[in-house]
């Protein structure tokens, strides 16, 4: 085997913006992931189960906290999950005092 006269010389790419990139692909698939199980959560609690929307809507909070407290979520996070506790909280009431009223 010939041996070249030039010695390799590893890269010196910038890769920083590589990594963010990455960063934000990961926390990206976190949030569809976490949403994901909270909907499917939410569903099967309610509806498949038979406990009602309030119960789901449970499952779907505290899978919710989990996920923010385990991977340390940032504040966007908390953000949007409490508009999605507070709107479907409203959504149970409306409906519940709709569903109320016909019966």
């Amino acid at each position: 085997m010939a041996q070249s006269g030039a010695q390799e010389v590893g890269g010196h790419m910038e890769i920083q913006d590589q990594r963010d990139t990455f960063h934000g692909f990961l926390i990206g698939t976190l949030w569809t992931c976490a949403l994901i199980a909270q909907i499917v959560a939410l569903g099967t609690v309610a509806f498949a189960m038979g406990y009602g929307w309030w119960s789901g809507l449970l499952a779907f909070v505290v899978i919710g906290v989990a996920v923010a407290l385990l991977f340390r979520m940032s504040g966007a996070f908390w953000a949007v999950q409490i508009g999605l506790w507070v709107l479907m909280a409203i959504g149970g009431a409306v409906v519940g005092g709709v569903s109320g009223m016909a019966s």
